[in-house]
């Protein structure tokens, strides 16, 4: 078995290059990229992983807080595919034209790369949210991004 000092050094190396994408998103959202006026949802990344079967391919889960009220932008995962699990809580997801559904703890649903997420919010005005996201992203590309609001040049 490795030893500590092994496994902070190797994650360390992983972490510099398979975190890239998280940290673009989280300065996205520093730099304005939420709701504006709403609770903003909090990330923390808990492994990136390059994938040694699928050269090229980055394995990348996070969890999501989500306090009362908050809420995401509409956005896409480029050519990531996403699965998403609540943890706690009750989630409000829509994704391309289906009907936004409430997920409670416990249930999961996909997103295809290319899927836009129209809504992605905690239902509940009163108690926190808790979402598991893993995806499958191609190695450097962003994992979000967020729709334009019209007439922006962002």
């Amino acid at each position: 078995m490795a030893g500590r000092n092994e496994l902070r050094a190797a994650w360390r190396r992983v972490g510099r290059v398979a975190f890239a994408p998280v940290v673009a998103w989280a300065l996205w959202a520093a730099s304005g990229g939420a709701v504006e006026g709403a609770a903003q949802e909090t990330i923390y990344p808990q492994l990136s992983q390059s994938l040694s079967n699928a050269p090229g391919k980055n394995f990348v889960v996070l969890v999501v807080d989500y306090p009362p009220g908050a809420k995401s932008v509409p956005h896409r995962h480029g050519s990531a595919f996403v699965y998403a699990r609540v943890l706690s809580g009750a989630i409000r997801s829509q994704v391309d034209d289906e009907p936004a559904r409430v997920y409670q703890a416990g249930e999961q649903w996909t997103e295809v790369p290319g899927a836009h997420h129209v809504v992605s919010e905690n239902a509940s005005a009163t108690e926190p949210a808790q979402l598991l996201a893993v995806f499958v992203a191609d190695a450097g590309e962003r994992l979000t991004f967020p729709d334009r609001a019209e007439g922006s040049a962002r």
